[in-house]
């Protein structure tokens, strides 16, 4: 906790008076343009992975960056309603990451042994974990890519349950990406809905344009 009060202490008397302008802008509200939806791991730092501004991107963590579907309800779901319905937010963004503990236990659930909860929400991994298990050939780091990639995508599809999002996409007035970020080399990977593969990001940012696109049945071969 000590490294935490001298970061709070250096905030308050170095970093904020860089920022005390913005601040200011901020107090009485926000307007993000974009909302991102990733793991609750502590190596994932948003605003350093994008170097990003207070005020700039709207948040949601979750373990395993699992967005359960609509009809669950819950923190997620009344986040992202929030997101589109009140923030009027454009873009959003599910960003998986490498060595994952939710997809290592999606696929191992004895690692999950003991924990109900967690086992729980990993049954919203189940279609990435069957995804992954189909390739009897592959070795355990490769599923385990597998499952996160198939999980980022399913986490799309869940997004599309949900009403807002579902109105908002069909009018073009909301973008959905699909991201994995790799924690060792700093590589972030977009889904190409084009090739249907996650590429490593070379300065464009492909749109996930409607549900259909990232089914893996779409995909290339």
């Amino acid at each position: 906790m000590n490294k935490l009060l001298e970061g709070l202490g250096e905030f308050r008397s170095v970093v904020f008076p860089r920022y005390e302008f913005r601040f200011r802008e901020l107090a009485t509200g926000q307007n993000p343009e974009a909302m991102l939806i990733t793991c609750a791991d502590s190596r994932i730092d948003p605003a350093l992975m994008m170097q990003s501004d207070p005020g700039d991107v709207f948040v949601c963590r979750t373990a395993g960056n699992i967005v359960p579907p609509y009809e669950e309800g819950g923190g997620v779901v009344a986040t992202v309603e929030y997101a589109v319905e009140v923030l009027r937010i454009r873009h959003i963004i599910v960003c998986g990451h490498s060595d994952c503990g939710a997809m290592k236990a999606a696929l191992r659930p004895e690692k999950a042994e003991g924990l109900p909860a967690v086992r729980r929400w990993l049954r919203h991994v189940e279609c990435a974990r069957r995804v992954a298990l189909e390739d009897t050939d592959a070795n355990g780091d490769e599923r385990v890519t597998t499952i996160t990639e198939e999980n980022v995508l399913a986490q799309l599809d869940h997004l599309l349950t949900y009403p807002c999002v579902a109105a908002a996409e069909k009018r073009g007035g909301l973008n959905l990406y699909g991201w994995v970020y790799d924690i060792p080399t700093g590589e972030l990977k977009m889904f190409d809905p084009a090739e249907g593969v996650f590429a490593a990001f070379d300065g464009t940012l492909p749109v996930l344009a409607r549900r259909r696109v990232w089914k893996r049945t779409d995909r290339a071969a």
